[in-house]
């Protein structure tokens, strides 16, 4: 397989004055995007003098400079590490040490968290996106370097909720293959526009859509940051036709004041991954008149492992479809069997997607790795048409008196409260019953809080043992890095007593 930046190397040959790229700035065409990447493959070469294999960390907001020197660095067959902006500079100066990237590229808006980070660690190279205007750089056709579509692309960083965080190890192989399972998934085609909401420092915002439209000959616009307003202007004015984001996103873009009035004409696609879904969010744009579907994935599979097809995402809402094409999948249960349909069990996934590896964690590698299948420690259930809902994490999974609680059924009960903003169930340990759930909640503004509404509503929809025996209310819930809300967090906050309302 070639290098991920043939596609626009030949790309620049058959179409060479398609728009290939939009960002804040200017415009790109295929040819442009082509000559940027040398421009770029030169200066990573001949500038930093680095090559093959050699790490360089990313630091910075989404901007077309940062898809350029992707495809550069997949041009030489270097590895990128793309570094969170929100995380803190020692947590940052870890990951830094531990993939062992010595070059650093990062941005004026970057620059006081990049120098937090220079008191941790030791740069061979560093270099600033705004030193040079690209646009007066000469280039030269730089050869790529000889490597395999097994050899390492990407380093990505897990949210490390649960300990240090753990370096997934993709291959330009595996961006491929993802390339090709989502292209086939919702037929991404050279007509397609794709705008990227989600950060690049995460593989939703390569891999969902940005390679995969590129790979089909498309038009990706990339904005610098997400403000809904200027998120539906952007769609409105590039003439969008896919919207790809986590359930926050989307439900930014729904209460903004110009999501009634919005041109979604050519809009065919609204995305949503990342986190579980809420039903009632998703039937908002439904009933609009927009096209809304959920898919599932995970860093170590590059992302995608499900997705819903435009025959089923209205009668199927709230499921996160089938496997993708290349993807196979199997559900067991704690004794590694097969569980029958309607059953909760852990979700296995093989196929050409797969990380290779976590970064120096050959033992983790081999408790994730087995037999050729990803142990995910996600929990699903498939029906029985074949079509699969999320049930949760399985170190999430409560075990009260015997019975086995999943935490995302009580969480999407509460969820359909119009008072509640934000929930999160977790476990807690009790003499009686050995754990029991409690739900911690925010309200949203302008709403009362009824303390046995909640209550009665989980009475009317689960069993007995399911109903949260406290619940806790807070301003709001922690998040991780990610944005997604931080477990870890409240149970460290239910441990401190740190408790703003009880009930």
């Amino acid at each position: 397989m070639s290098s991920i930046s043939y596609w626009i190397h030949k790309r620049a040959e058959i179409t060479p004055d398609r728009v290939a790229m939009i960002g804040v700035k200017e415009e790109r065409t295929y040819h442009e995007l082509s000559q940027d990447i040398y421009k770029m493959a030169s200066i990573l070469k001949h500038k930093l003098l680095l090559s093959q294999g050699d790490r360089v960390a990313i630091l910075s907001q989404n901007r077309e400079e940062y898809m350029v020197t992707y495809l550069a660095i997949a041009h030489l067959g270097l590895i990128a590490v793309p570094l969170n902006i929100r995380l803190s500079a020692p947590e940052l100066a870890f990951q830094i040490k531990d993939s062992g990237a010595g070059t650093i590229i990062y941005e004026s808006e970057t620059e006081i968290l990049y120098n937090d980070i220079r008191d941790h660690v030791n740069f061979e190279n560093a270099f600033s996106f705004d030193e040079s205007d690209m646009s007066k750089l000469s280039y030269e056709e730089i050869s790529k370097s000889s490597h395999l579509s097994s050899d390492p692309f990407i380093i990505c960083y897990t949210s490390g909720t649960t300990g240090r965080p753990k370096g997934a190890v993709l291959t330009q192989g595996n961006m491929y293959w993802n390339a090709v399972n989502n292209q086939l998934a919702i037929d991404i085609t050279s007509d397609d526009k794709s705008i990227i909401l989600l950060p690049l420092f995460h593989i939703g915002g390569i891999g969902l859509f940005a390679f995969p439209t590129l790979l089909a000959g498309g038009t990706i616009i990339i904005p610098e940051k997400f403000e809904p307003d200027s998120a539906i202007q952007s769609i409105e004015d590039h003439q969008v036709t896919i919207v790809m984001g986590v359930p926050a996103i989307h439900d930014a873009i729904r209460k903004s004041k110009e999501f009634k009035t919005a041109n979604f004409e050519l809009v065919r696609w609204f995305y949503s991954g990342g986190a579980p879904c809420p039903k009632e969010l998703i039937n908002a744009y439904i009933d609009h008149g927009h096209p809304f579907g959920q898919g599932f994935g995970m860093t170590e599979t590059a992302p995608t492992i499900f997705m819903i097809s435009k025959e089923d995402y209205k009668r199927k809402a709230g499921s996160i479809g089938k496997p993708v094409m290349f993807t196979d999948i199997s559900i067991i249960n704690e004794d590694g069997e097969s569980v029958p349909n309607g059953e909760i069990g852990e979700l296995l996934i093989k196929g050409p997607n797969v990380m290779k590896e976590y970064w120096g964690l050959p033992d983790e590698t081999d408790k994730a790795l087995r037999d050729g299948w990803l142990y995910s420690g996600d929990l699903v259930r498939r029906d029985e048409e074949g079509f699969i809902y999320v049930a949760g994490r399985k170190k999430d999974m409560i075990i009260s008196g015997g019975e086995n609680i999943y935490p995302l059924e009580i969480e999407q009960v509460i969820k359909e409260l119009a008072q509640v903003s934000e929930t999160a169930v977790i476990g807690v340990q009790d003499e009686k019953w050995g754990e029991v759930p409690i739900a911690f909640l925010s309200f949203n503004r302008n709403h009362s809080v009824i303390p046995d509404e909640v209550k009665d509503h989980c009475s009317s929809k689960l069993g007995k043992y399911k109903i949260p025996k406290k619940i806790i209310e807070l301003d709001e819930l922690p998040k991780n890095a990610t944005g997604k809300i931080d477990k870890k967090a409240l149970r460290a906050i239910w441990n401190r007593g740190e408790i703003l309302h009880e009930f």
